[in-house]
């Protein structure tokens, strides 16, 4: 996984090319009617169930704006909230509360509806001990954000990108020559390249399954598009040699059943794709 300096650094990324993208040479609707000097008050108003998350990145984004911009927090990252809690206070500025809104507003939301997904599947988890992962199944530009919202809403984070996990698919086996050439020639590079990275396999069936097993220094083995007869065979057949993961297709119906098969971890990468926005609303007090 990345280091927490290379996430902030994506972090402030974000935030930098989002205020490029939303303000450009300036928010000419609030300098054309707000004096420059103005000062103001504004609350962030929940108007949805759900779990919030952002809060901290709102923060970074009014310091960015604005560093003499401050927020009361009365609702942290990871709480339950409902229709008519009030998540924050911000005051400083009127012209920097209103050029960090929609920013603030759209990261919110989005990562609010991603850690209550999250935390749906969580709950759905408990009494098991597989625990949930997300995938590179993220909107361009943002992947941090939703990354930092599934891990608010309980569950972990698989790889950040390429460049931190080598994760061997079907068509890098297929291009590679069949599932032993591609971890030997994955080993080979490693060692060439003076790389610690680990490796996951997916595994199309269980003869793949027992071709993986025979070559030493696999992290995990991806058990995908499997049913939960194969499954729980896999996971037999895999023993304490390595980590277990299913995914491919697993929804809020099946989820259980598949944790219930013995896998360490399901990856879903609904938690980031397929998720309804939180309403949120930041106000003038």
């Amino acid at each position: 996984m990345i280091s927490k300096a290379q996430f902030d650094k994506e972090i402030n990324l974000i935030i930098e090319n989002a205020i490029r993208e939303d303000v450009g040479e300036g928010d000419h609707s609030s300098m054309a009617c707000i004096p420059s000097t103005a000062t103001g008050k504004a609350r962030l108003l929940v108007k949805d169930k759900g779990i919030l998350a952002g809060v901290e990145f709102a923060k970074r984004v009014f310091r960015y704006i604005d560093p003499n911009i401050t927020m009361k927090i009365m609702i942290h990252d990871g709480s339950a909230v409902a229709y008519g809690d009030e998540a924050f206070y911000v005051s400083g500025n009127s012209q920097s509360i209103l050029k960090a809104e929609r920013l603030v507003l759209n990261a919110m939301q989005r990562m609010s509806a991603i850690a209550t997904k999250t935390s749906q599947f969580v709950k759905l988890l408990e009494g098991t001990d597989t625990k949930i992962l997300d995938t590179r199944k993220t909107t361009p530009g943002i992947r941090a954000l939703e990354k930092w919202a599934v891990t608010i809403g309980g569950g972990e984070n698989h790889r950040f990108a390429l460049y931190d996990m080598i994760m061997l698919k079907d068509n890098h086996i297929d291009f590679a020559g069949g599932v032993k050439k591609a971890i030997e020639k994955t080993k080979e590079y490693l060692k060439k390249h003076h790389l610690d990275l680990k490796i996951i396999v997916e595994a199309r069936n269980l003869q793949e399954i027992k071709e993986i097993l025979e070559t030493q220094g696999v992290y995990r083995i991806l058990i995908d598009n499997f049913n939960y007869e194969d499954t729980r065979k896999a996971v037999d057949l895999i023993g304490d040699q390595c980590l277990t993961e299913s995914s491919g297709g697993i929804t809020e119906q099946t989820l259980r059943k598949y944790a219930e098969c013995g896998v360490d971890y399901i990856s879903s990468g609904a938690l980031t794709h397929s998720v309804h926005n939180l309403d949120l609303s930041l106000k003038a007090v």
